[in-house]
């Protein structure tokens, strides 16, 4: 484990070592842009920051998250207001929501650098570095054409190399808090494709996930989540192992209080389903030569069996 630390520290050192300056973490408090964070303030200390995008698709209970993990690291956060509901393409939810969502990202982050190395204070301007916790996992995923952005915006990813596993041992290895967190991606996530991506509707999921959390009792490393599907039909997708619990305590009270939120029709169900059909699709687009189309930035797509 030390030798995998240590390869991404020397990553880390050598773009330190080239582009001397600020360091600058696109920071979400998930396991992997923690690990980098941890890994840049290591090198860096005195020149590192932790930069988080804030807006409707980011949980309440991950950005407190994200403000605990800095904490412990030792890292200075910043936290940027970001405006990607104002994306026609990112409303729309069609496949490319993504690209938009870290471009806007990216977009604010290189505002926060342009103040950092000095452009337009009237001090001398250095060098900036982005960095990402993509890891090799993602870059195998083809629904995730939000690395597109992050090429464009020539973002540096130190832990590309690890995988998802790997990456969760080394953040264990440093003592991270969120070592064996759930993954937590954002809530325009949760939304089928097509399903717009407004303001109104990403605050609807994350009350309904807080509401079925404080019914079923979850571990940090348990997955929950709220998917919404055409026609106002959300499904409560959680770990297979926590499905029969979730059943059995989401009575017809519980299921009526949920709908109240705007929801047409609810179901509960395994993610166990969601992971082998999101295989399938992800098959069908390598096959059929889709990756450069819309449908390479497709979140989800409900199974069949479901009617919309």
């Amino acid at each position: 484990m030390t030798a995998l630390v240590e390869s991404c520290l020397r990553k880390i050192q050598a773009i330190a070592v080239a582009q001397p300056g600020k360091n600058i973490v696109a920071f979400s408090g998930g396991v992997d842009s923690s690990l980098v964070a941890a890994l840049v303030h290591r090198v860096a200390p005195a020149s590192s920051l932790a930069c988080t995008g804030i807006s409707a698709s980011l949980p309440e209970a991950q950005l407190d998250l994200a403000r605990h993990v800095a904490e412990h690291i030792g890292i200075q956060m910043r936290e940027v207001p970001t405006s990607e509901g104002s994306h026609p393409e990112y409303l729309a939810n069609e496949g490319m929501a993504c690209y938009h969502c870290k471009s806007e990202l990216y977009t604010a982050l290189g505002a926060v650098a342009r103040f950092a190395s000095g452009v337009g204070t009237g001090g001398p301007a250095t060098p900036v570095v982005l960095y990402n916790g993509t890891n090799a996992d993602d870059q195998r995923d083809p629904t995730r054409v939000g690395l597109r952005a992050a090429e464009h915006f020539q973002v540096a990813s130190p832990v590309s190399h690890l995988s998802k596993d790997e990456v969760r041992q080394a953040a264990k290895h440093l003592g991270l808090p969120n070592w064996n967190h759930a993954a937590s991606p954002c809530l325009r996530s949760r939304l089928a494709l097509g399903v717009s991506a407004t303001d109104e509707t990403l605050r609807r999921i994350e009350s309904a996930e807080r509401f079925v959390r404080s019914i079923v009792p979850f571990d940090v490393h348990h997955n929950l989540r709220v998917r919404l599907l055409a026609k106002q039909k959300a499904v409560v997708e959680v770990d297979s192992e926590k499905l029969e619990l979730t059943e059995g305590l989401f009575d017809d009270t519980k299921r009526t209080e949920l709908l109240s939120l705007g929801f047409a029709k609810v179901e509960v169900r395994g993610s166990s389903d969601r992971e082998s059909w999101l295989a399938e699709i992800t098959l069908l687009i390598r096959c059929s030569g889709e990756e450069e189309s819309g449908l390479a930035g497709l979140s989800w797509l409900p199974p069949p069996r479901f009617s919309l």
